[in-house]
């Protein structure tokens, strides 16, 4: 049963300014070192950022928290698996939130043009009842 549903999109540009001004700086508060090498192993490394921070603001709306709700970016890591399909691995706080939820799984999907990337985060719960019940 779908448990939740969380969805952001974001213009590249503002990526790509951020990355122009803070550099590493913005980079390393926002990914981990595995998401920043896959990036940078792509032609055109701004959208797979931007890509990857809709999924984790996404994440965030999914688990109820959104983005002053604690969680860290980092917490958060957008991984591939090995037919290239995107998924989610929870570290720190996230993860305990998801683990309190009473989710079995979070679906990842993930798209870009030029100029947006989006995200979109289903959570998948063995529990039927009342929507937001995860939140509790």
């Amino acid at each position: 049963m779908i448990g939740a549903v969380g969805t952001d999109s974001i213009e590249i540009e503002r990526i790509q300014r951020a990355v122009d001004r803070w550099g590493e700086r913005f980079l390393n508060r926002m990914f981990r070192p595995e998401e920043i090498d896959y990036c940078r192993s792509r032609p055109r490394p701004y959208q797979h950022y931007g890509a990857r921070f809709a999924a984790k603001e996404a994440c965030m709306k999914c688990l109820g928290r959104g983005v002053w709700g604690g969680m860290g970016f980092r917490e958060i890591e957008t991984v591939r698996d090995e037919e290239g399909r995107p998924g989610l691995v929870l570290h720190g706080y996230a993860g305990e939130v998801f683990e309190r939820s009473g989710a079995t799984h979070l679906h990842l999907s993930l798209t870009h043009t030029e100029t947006i990337a989006t995200a979109l985060v289903v959570m998948e719960t063995r529990e039927t009842g009342r929507p937001g019940k995860c939140l509790e």
